[in-house]
Parts: structure tokens; C-alpha cells; sequence
């Protein structure tokens, strides 16, 4: 008889069952418990702290990432990590998830760059007058349609399997039916008359997807929807989930179905916001970076983690809806924009698109900022491109007190010139953390103040409570006192948290260096800095050049562009020709590879500085 563990959580109440060898974590994930996961599992990150309120013989002892991240007052206050404490035997579990573990209401980017397109989509409706079969002319239901199409619109036609089987009751109800066609193949036909065509673009994100639900008749955004990418799950970058799928038997059915399940729910909800049915979706574009493209169409990711990187296809993809179980018109097209190489994907496709930096007249660097972070720097006569793993440290993820952009997560920092601190959490609620653009602003008002050298070293000799040596023995700079916050404890900007941010910025202010010296320009030649993503959207262009993430221009010529990857797909969805430009894009970029470029490491290094090394690329 096997020994099952019956666990509730606190303070939802939310209830289940445990087999012994299934962590806490799994648990939580499998009630929809709200539980924070940066690394996804691997016991990384720290992030998934719980407090074993009762039955705590049931589980394993704490492991040594455990004891790496709670210290001996913590773990004896019965705190451990969900991914960590694994159930080991029968019993009754109390799990309290205390607030800073908490997600909240995530704070999702969906807008982005609108650039006009002519409405030209590939799928088009048509209402078709039928004859009636007679004893005399009993032709096939099939051939009668194809021939009143070529009589009345001088068009020959093809039909898809789906809407073969419903043709003969389609006729026997009505014969005018509408007929909707994806280029030349029928791919829906109903009784009477209907004008109700609907698109889907989606842009599939290491972290976030956003999907927007359009009119193909007039080509208007009648809804949109987000999700945080459930397969976070499996871990937060790129490289620990294609390490799932190569270690773990149906890991890519797993990546795949997460994905997949998360675009379902956010058809469901944009139609149900407009009003519209999703079987009236007949068409979906879909971008996303290399890896993201490879695990929706459930392409074998193996080989994009090993060196020189190659995707399975490089070209665009259409496949029928329902061989993905996409949940909209079963015989609609799902098209997913080509990708560039390596980890560069249909995302970046979808940001050169949207921008039209293809065919700008004034160099420009563009960066779409997240876990993987894309590099563009061109004009009209040539484009240049590179990925650079700038790590979750934006997201929050390997910083003591960094979380998601949610509720009563700080966002925007202030310091003064006696240290004291003014800042903006999201919603206005009592702060529980700090999300990304916030830790650019602490880096770079802190180094404004003089509490970081340009080493990134906490000055310890400054006298104000604020600069300390933590509990730990890691020096740190409080941000709010624990009086202010929601959690019960400072909040706190530590020398471990300004190195992980200064891994990130030097990985791509790297990437920039090596595409800038490679054409030959430096940072006076630049006409615009294009700065893409919702990470990017947030952070003060101020604070981000202060720290060096991109070279020392006028700020006047930084724009913020939003989700113009998901503006690219839109364009696509909208427009046959656009997706013709955007193989054009996609052939036509030069692709570098940052591992193989002999600068890398000594570029790498100077980039760690705050700003720079070299401060002439700021000044």
C-alpha cells in the first residue's frame, strides 16, 4: 500500500494528495497554487520559500541548496524550499506560502510599436450560391461547390479534409453557404450567410506570451490577452529547458503541451472579451525566439544547446490547426515567422518588421531585452544581429530580494544626497520586492550617490544606517526597512545582487561592442537606440545608459517600442506580403556569433565596470 501525504496550503486551504519522491513544489503547481519558481525546480534560485507549518517528519531532510539559501534560524522556523522538500513518507502537511513567495498579479507588456500595414490577409470569406442536386444532375456535393466558386468568382479551389466532412450537411441546411478560404484551400464552410473572420498573433516569450485577437476584415486588435509562459516550470532560461527535454523522457511533449495549453487559454479569453467564437479563427501567426519556435512546434530543441547552435528549420512553418491541438478552426493555418540563428528567432523577424529598421536611413541599435536578449545594429544597407544570455537577474531571479514586476513590487527608485531613499511600487501597495527596472535604477542611483565604486564594490565607509554588512557577512544597501514593507524584513540591494546585474548588462553591452566594432562605428554614429521588450518598456533610459547597458548617446534619441515582436506578428497575421518581407528580413541578416569572436572575454571584462571601463563610451 503506498504511503500517500495529504498536504493543504495556507492561506488559499487549497488541498491534495502526495505520493513520497514528489516535491512541495510539484504539489503547489498541480493545485494552481500560487508559488514563485524562478529557476524552475532546480533549487537555483531560493525563490520558492515555504514554511512547514505542520507534519514537517514527512519530508526529507533540508538539502544543501537549502542550507545555501536559509541560514540555521530560518530552517529552524521551519521555512525550506518547495522545489527542495520532498515528501518521504505518510502524514498530514501544513504549507504556508508567505508573501515574498507569492507571484501576485503579474505585470504584463502587450503593447508595442503600431506600424501601418495594407490589410491584405490570406484568408478571405465568401458567400457562395449552390445548386441543389436533381435526379438528373446528381453531381457530387464537392463538385457542385468548386463549380459555382469558378462561376462566380473565376476561381478554382481545393478543399480541406474537415470541411469536406461537414460540406454534405452544410448544403442539406442552406445553399448559400460562406466559405472560407486560406489561399486556394477551403478550409470552413457554413450554412447561410457570414462575414466573422478572425485572426490570432502570439508572441511566445522565455517568460511572457501575449496574444491579440484581430478582425481580418478590418484588420482592428478586438482583444488581447497574456499569460506568463507556464513552462517557467521547467526552468527560467532557455538552456535548463532544453536540458529538460534531452534529460527527461516526454520532456518535450511537456514543453510543448505547457505552451500550447497557455495559447488555448488566451484565445478563450480574448474571444470571450469580444464576444467572438474561436472556431472563427482560421488563421494564427506566431513569433517567438529560436528555442520557443522549436518547442511549439514540438521540433526536437537538442542541438540549439551545442556548439555552432544549428535550428532544426530555418524557414517559415504552416501547419493545420489541429495538428497542434490549437483550439480554434481545426483545418485554420498556424504560420510561425522564420527564424535568423542560433538563439535569434521569429521574434527578432517580428521586431525588424514592426521598426522598419530594414529600411531606416540612420544606423540604429535595437535590443529587445529579457532572459535572451537580441542585438541588432543596421540601416537599409546591411543588418547585423547577435544573442547574448543575459540571465533572469531582470526578472528577479539570483537577487535576494528581486521578484516579478507584480504587486508591491518596487519599480521605481530615488536616492538623495544624504542616502535616503524615495520610491514606487506597482499598484501602490506596501513593498514586498524589487523587479527589474527598479534594480537598474538602485545600481545606478547608488552609484550617482557614491554607495558603489565603479567596480560595482559597496562603499562601506559611508556614514548612513543604510550601506551594512548583512546577517550573512555580505555587504548591502537597504532600500526600505522592514517597518515599510509587507514582508516583515528590509528590503535590500546586496554586493551579490550588483554583480548578478553586472554579469547581465556586460554580457550585452559585450554583444553591442563586438556588432559595433565589427561595422566599423562608434556610439556618435549611432542616429537611434531602439529598446524592445517589456522589460525594456519599464526601465529608465536614463539609469540603464548610467550603468552602461547600451553606449552614451542623447536621450532623445532612445525609444522604448514595447512588444514589437508581437506588432511583427500582428503585421504578419494581417499582411501576405509582410510575411514575404519577413523571410526577405530573415535571409537577409548577418548573423554573429559572440562565443566564436576572439574579443569576447577581454570586451567581457571591461563591460563589468560601471559604466565601462573605457568611460569615453559614455561621456
Amino acid at each position: 500500500m503506498r504511503k500517500i501525504a495529504r498536504v493543504v496550503f495556507l492561506p488559499e486551504g487549497k488541498r491534495g494528495e502526495a505520493a513520497p519522491g514528489e516535491s512541495i513544489l510539484k504539489i503547489a503547481n498541480g493545485l494552481g497554487v500560487d508559488i514563485n519558481s524562478l529557476c524552475g525546480g532546480f533549487g537555483t534560485c531560493g525563490k520558492c520559500r515555504i514554511v512547514v507549518v505542520r507534519g514537517g517528519e514527512s519530508l526529507n531532510d533540508p538539502s544543501s541548496s537549502e542550507k545555501r539559501f536559509l541560514n540555521e534560524n530560518e530552517l529552524g522556523m521551519g521555512y525550506r524550499l518547495a522545489c527542495e522538500a520532498v515528501v518521504s513518507g505518510a502524514g498530514d502537511l501544513i504549507i504556508e506560502i508567505p508573501a515574498e513567495s507569492r507571484v501576485g498579479r503579474q505585470i504584463l507588456q502587450i503593447e508595442g510599436v503600431e506600424t501601418q500595414v495594407k490589410l491584405e490577409p490570406l484568408v478571405k470569406k465568401i458567400v457562395v450560391k449552390v445548386q441543389s442536386p436533381t435526379l438528373e444532375n446528381a453531381l457530387a456535393d464537392a463538385e457542385r461547390l468548386f463549380a459555382a466558386i469558378e462561376k462566380q468568382f473565376s476561381m478554382r479551389v481545393k478543399i480541406s479534409p474537415e470541411s469536406l466532412r461537414k460540406l454534405p450537411m452544410v448544403l442539406r441546411k442552406d445553399s448559400t453557404v460562406s466559405v472560407t478560404l486560406w489561399r486556394d484551400e477551403i478550409v470552413d464552410v457554413e450554412p447561410g450567410v457570414s462575414d466573422e473572420l478572425l485572426g490570432f498573433a502570439v508572441d511566445i516569450g522565455t517568460t511572457k506570451m501575449a496574444g491579440y485577437l484581430v478582425d481580418l476584415n478590418t484588420g482592428k486588435v478586438l482583444s488581447v490577452s497574456s499569460r506568463m509562459n507556464p513552462q517557467i516550470r521547467y526552468g527560467e532560461d532557455i538552456m535548463s529547458r532544453i536540458t529538460y527535454v534531452v534529460r527527461e523522457e516526454g520532456g518535450l511533449r511537456d514543453m510543448q503541451g505547457a505552451v500550447i495549453e497557455a495559447i488555448n487559454e488566451m484565445m478563450d479569453e480574448a474571444c470571450g472579451i469580444a464576444g467572438k467564437r474561436k472556431e472563427n479563427i482560421y488563421e494564427m501567426v506566431a513569433v517567438g525566439n529560436t528555442a520557443m519556435h522549436h518547442f511549439f512546434l514540438g521540433l526536437p530543441p537538442n542541438f540549439l544547446g551545442l556548439s555552432p547552435y544549428p535550428p532544426v528549420i530555418q524557414g517559415s512553418v504552416d501547419v493545420r490547426a489541429k495538428e497542434l491541438s490549437v483550439k480554434m478552426c481545426p483545418d485554420g493555418n498556424v504560420h510561425v515567422l522564420p527564424v535568423i540563428a542560433g538563439f535569434v528567432g521569429a521574434d527578432n523577424v517580428g521586431v525588424i518588421l514592426s521598426t522598419e529598421i530594414y529600411k531606416s536611413d540612420v544606423l540604429t541599435l535595437a535590443m529587445d531585452i529579457g532572459t535572451n536578449t537580441e542585438i541588432l545594429l543596421g540601416d537599409k544597407n546591411e543588418l547585423m544581429v547577435c544573442s547574448t544570455a543575459s540571465g533572469p537577474a531582470f526578472e528577479g531571479a539570483h537577487i535576494k530580494h528581486g521578484m516579478r514586476a507584480a504587486t508591491g513590487a518596487i519599480e521605481k527608485i530615488k536616492i538623495a544626497r544624504n542616502f535616503e531613499v524615495d520610491y514606487q511600487t506597482i499598484g501602490g501597495a506596501k513593498p514586498r520586492g524589487l523587479c527589474g527596472s527598479a534594480i537598474v535604477d538602485a545600481l545606478a542611483e547608488m552609484l550617482k550617490a557614491g554607495a558603489l565604486d565603479r567596480s560595482g564594490r559597496i562603499n562601506l565607509k559611508l556614514e548612513t544606517p543604510r550601506v551594512r554588512v548583512g546577517k550573512d557577512g555580505v555587504p548591502e544597501f537597504v532600500i526600505a526597512w522592514k517597518d515599510e514593507t509587507s514582508i516583515g524584513e528590509d528590503i535590500t540591494v546586496t554586493q551579490k545582487d550588483v554583480r548578478e546585474l553586472q554579469l547581465a548588462k556586460a554580457a550585452m553591452f559585450t554583444g553591442v561592442r563586438i556588432l559595433m566594432k565589427k561595422k566599423k562605428v562608434s556610439r556618435k554614429d549611432l542616429g537611434s537606440v531602439v529598446i524592445a521588450g517589456a522589460f525594456g518598456s519599464h526601465i529608465n533610459p536614463e539609469s540603464a545608459m548610467a550603468i552602461g547597458m547600451f553606449p552614451g548617446v542623447p536621450l532623445d534619441r532612445v525609444r522604448s517600442v514595447g512588444n514589437a515582436a508581437g506588432s511583427g506578428a500582428r503585421m504578419a497575421l494581417m499582411s501576405g506580403k509582410a510575411r514575404e518581407l519577413a523571410g526577405m528580413i530573415s535571409r537577409r541578416v548577418k548573423y554573429v556569433e559572440l562565443a566564436a569572436d576572439a574579443e569576447f572575454q577581454r570586451e567581457f571584462l571591461s563591460a563589468m565596470y560601471l559604466p565601462h571601463e573605457n568611460p569615453e563610451l559614455f561621456d
